[in-house]
């Protein structure tokens, strides 16, 4: 018989997953927009690449009028998908 051990989300991941929840603020070509507590998050709208698409992030996230080139980023996989997160 095997068990099955789950780990507790932590608490960034439960705040991340509540914000992603809300309407987001905005839409590009490739990424729904979100502003959650950890940073702006790009919710990429296709399958998951293997590389997170960072560049094409900051080059949309001009189009919503938002700087992103110089933030801290990571990425999240969550419900919604492949999340990169930008903050500073």
């Amino acid at each position: 018989m095997t068990s099955t051990t789950t780990r507790p989300q932590s608490n960034s991941s439960n705040l991340l997953d509540e914000a992603l929840n809300q309407p987001p603020i905005g839409e590009t070509a490739n990424f729904a927009w979100n502003a959650t507590p950890l940073g702006i998050a790009a919710i990429y709208k296709g399958i998951s690449p293997t590389k997170p698409p960072y560049e094409q992030a900051i080059k949309e996230g001009q189009e919503l009028s938002m700087d992103l080139s110089r933030e801290e980023k990571e990425f999240h996989l969550t419900e919604k998908g492949l999340a990169l997160i930008f903050y500073s």
